[in-house]
């Protein structure tokens, strides 16, 4: 990693909290911290990326500001979470987007979108773009089965790709392999239970000072909303190529389904989220993520509106603009997720991951 202010910051943060220790209990980071005397550059992105950004430990510390000390680890390390993200991009190059992500999701977006309705103003007849569309194969009498396969195979391909080097990446300089299979399934287990909101039990500080489990709720609906769509598409997928049975699919088949029940999930818990930002008590917040988060958020939640409209006027004249408009926000999406926030739910599985297995063999020691 470079050497940056925010590194410097995150490395005084821990050297302080190391020799104070009263924040032990509160989450993975300071068991973490603990094993360590020093902390190179790799172990402080590995620790930043294990926070959750709870802000528990900030709330607690007598060292905290208006202390001439300072100490702020949320901030620190939400700071330092987003340089890890840019020095582990792929390619390399692309890690410059997250100097301004807030800006470049937004610009993303609006490519996406004027390309999208752009394509459909020019291939397709306005009759055919305002007529209305029913029966096996109404959506592609708007936009070719072909087309939307192509564009929207390569951009989450693409995706995936990126994603996969970047968490790699990370991986390797966090420290390199640990065995077990232990440890990967507890740290498999936090993550997807999100275990360090719960706070002990109570939740953690966030968006105020009071103990909360809005942020883990609103969390897991979008999570797992997100998931539920992806199924969504995958069922379709194994229906139009496995069985031949070709979309709009009935309402109370499998892929609506799966699709409806994500849909409302995701924009509950990116709805929920972008409030509790809102809500939330600056001082232990990283300004410089803020409209990266944002975006994000925005984007989310845009992608599950326009697919729950269009499943609702997907029988209307209304179709053909807001499949193109949805199908727009989607591209978008899948550009922007390796260059986005997104990339922080891979590294903190996988500083997880590293943290189960360091506690295993401490333990084990």
């Amino acid at each position: 990693m470079r050497a940056t202010e925010a590194l410097a910051d995150a490395r005084r943060n821990m050297e302080i909290c190391n020799a104070c220790r009263y924040c032990e209990g509160y989450c993975a980071v300071f068991p973490a911290m603990q094993l360590r005397r020093d902390f190179s550059d790799g172990d402080l992105g590995y620790l930043a990326n294990l926070c959750h950004g709870c802000s528990g430990c900030f709330h607690a510390c007598q060292y905290a500001p208006p202390h001439p000390w300072g100490i702020n680890v949320p901030q620190a390390f939400a700071a330092l979470r987003v340089e890890t993200y840019a020095d582990h991009a792929w390619p390399k190059p692309m890690g410059k987007l997250f100097q301004r992500n807030g800006t470049i999701v937004s610009l993303l977006t609006a490519f996406a979108l004027a390309l999208v309705l752009l394509l459909a103003g020019l291939f397709q007849k306005p009759e055919t773009m305002l007529g209305a569309h029913t029966g096996a194969g109404a959506f592609f009498a708007v936009i070719p089965y072909g087309l939307m396969v192509w564009v929207a195979g390569f951009s989450f391909i693409y995706a995936i790709l990126a994603l996969a080097m970047a968490t790699l990446s990370f991986w390797r300089a966090s420290g390199g392999p640990l065995g077990g299979i232990r440890p990967l399934l507890q740290a498999l287990h936090d993550a997807m239970t999100l275990k360090n909101l719960g706070g002990g039990g109570d939740g953690c500080t966030y968006p105020t000072e009071t103990f909360s489990f809005a942020r883990r709720w609103y969390h897991h609906a979008m999570f797992y909303g997100f998931l539920l769509c992806f199924a969504a598409t995958s069922v379709a997928t194994i229906y139009h190529h496995g069985f031949h049975w070709i979309a709009p699919y009935d309402l109370l088949s499998l892929p609506v389904a799966l699709g409806t029940i994500g849909g409302i999930l995701m924009l509950v818990g990116t709805t929920g989220l972008l409030w509790l930002k809102v809500l939330a008590d600056p001082a232990p917040i990283a300004k410089a993520v803020i409209g990266g988060e944002y975006a994000l958020l925005i984007l989310l939640a845009s992608v599950a509106k326009t697919g729950l409209l269009l499943l609702l006027f997907r029988s209307t004249p209304a179709m053909g603009w807001l499949l193109a408009l949805h199908l727009g926000l989607v591209l978008a999406l899948f550009l922007a997720l390796p260059y986005s926030k997104f990339v922080h739910g891979l590294f903190r599985t996988a500083a997880l991951i590293r943290a189960a297995a360091e506690k295993s063999a401490a333990g084990e020691a």
